[in-house]
């Protein structure tokens, strides 16, 4: 398993099952690293004395290095024998081998760097993850660390967001250690509301501070769609807390409409704003109607290039639209052409004599499906004695074959009926 310098190891078998469990998890094919410095040549690692060099040349040397060696080129990573290590001394071969405690920095940047690159893999992993995670999470100020290290990788690598949201959301239900104002989710919660307090400086600061600023915008998106709370009914909810934090950020940013913000304006509201315009017009609130104004003005006044005000014009249309949606559909006791536009959408197409297709929604459907009706027959009238349908028209037109098996068959039926 994977241990802090600052907390006790997490127990195990043995820690090349856990070096094991690790390569396999995340990065099979890490190389070996090279040594932190060079061995000194009176030890060997294995504490036996290594002869001076006097009287001999370096060659005699390194073949006495060689030679009083126990280390194995099979060991994830070489460690001199100064530097404080983990001895691993269950290579089968009886060699000895060394590698270095890892840190929880280590530890994150690791599984981060692999749901980056392969996001897919969250559902299988994420259990692995939690488990060691809850071997090293053992004090409050162990808890604070892994906050700002998982908050600091989602808002600075690319792309990482909404993983990150969904890896906060997780952790935010299954890290056991919780003090009462101080778990997971509230820690994460209050480093955003650091962030926060910031905003006025951080939308007119230099290029970095404004990108750094504007990933956590697009965070605190991902966050307030993925984060899952409780509501008092037992039944899950989103941050409400969060609603309005995303309000005030984005009048910030259109309070200072350079391109960038306008940008991060847009992709958040692409992002999160049909979610956010149903959550305030539950509450009965046009905080969205409000934010379209300002989108508005913007357009009049600003100078913002011909790109940002496009995306801006979209992003009006894109609301307009009901973002997009189709209208909810009427209950289906009162659905009607009118008044659903789906009404006819699962309807299957039909085709005339001469190839026209035509489906319900066709003023003369009903004349074109009878005569498709009476030209193939669909329901003929004429049935057996025993109430089975003809299927096969006169029986004086079946095959002898046929015939015969199905006599056979009629018999069968007849037996097993009266048994």
């Amino acid at each position: 398993m994977y241990n802090n310098n600052n907390s006790s190891a997490p127990s195990s078998s043995s820690s090349s099952e856990a070096g094991d469990a690790r390569s396999s998890a995340f990065n099979p094919c890490e190389p070996l690293r090279q040594p932190r410095t060079s061995p000194p040549v009176s030890d060997c690692g294995s504490g036996s004395p290594v002869p001076s060099n006097s009287g001999h040349n370096n060659s005699s040397v390194a073949d006495a290095l060689v030679k009083n060696s126990k280390l194995s080129a099979a060991a994830a990573e070489f460690i001199p024998g100064g530097y404080s290590s983990v001895q691993d001394d269950s290579y089968s071969d009886g060699s000895e081998g060394y590698y270095a405690e890892p840190s929880l920095a280590d530890f994150v940047q690791d599984f981060v760097s692999h749901l980056n690159s392969s996001p897919g893999s969250f559902e299988s992993e994420i259990e692995y993850i939690t488990d060691t995670l809850n071997e090293w999470v053992t004090t409050e100020e162990i808890l604070q660390e892994l906050v700002e290290l998982i908050y600091v990788q989602s808002t600075s690598i690319p792309n990482f967001a909404y993983t990150g949201a969904r890896l906060c959301n997780h952790l935010s239900r299954h890290i056991r250690l919780s003090p009462a104002n101080k778990n997971f989710r509230n820690l994460l919660l209050q480093r955003c509301q650091t962030e926060y307090n910031q905003r006025n400086q951080a939308v007119k600061g230099d290029p970095e501070t404004k990108k750094k600023f504007h990933s956590y915008v697009l965070f605190l998106g991902e966050l307030y769609l993925n984060l899952e709370l409780k509501s008092r009914k037992g039944t899950p909810g989103r941050a409400d807390v969060l609603l309005g934090a995303l309000k005030e950020l984005l009048i910030t940013l259109f309070s200072h409409p350079d391109d960038p913000n306008l940008m991060c304006a847009v992709k958040l509201l692409k992002l999160s704003g049909s979610i956010l315009d149903d959550a305030w017009k539950e509450n009965g609130q046009s905080d969205m109607d409000e934010l379209v104004k300002k989108i508005e003005e913007i357009l009049l006044d600003a100078k913002c290039s011909r790109d940002v005000r496009q995306m801006l014009l979209k992003l009006v249309e894109l609301r307009s639209s009901n973002w997009g949606r189709v209208h909810t559909a009427a209950v289906s006791s009162d659905a009607t052409p009118d008044n659903d536009p789906n009404y006819f959408m699962n309807e299957p197409t039909f085709y005339t004599v001469d190839g026209t297709p035509f489906t319900a929604a066709d003023p003369e459907y009903s004349e074109k499906y009878q005569e498709i009706l009476d030209r193939e027959d669909y329901f003929p009238d004429a049935y057996e004695e025993n109430g089975n349908e003809s299927l096969c028209g006169d029986e004086d037109e079946m095959d002898p074959e046929i015939e015969e098996a199905f006599e056979k068959f009629c018999m069968e039926s007849d037996a097993r009926r009266k048994k």
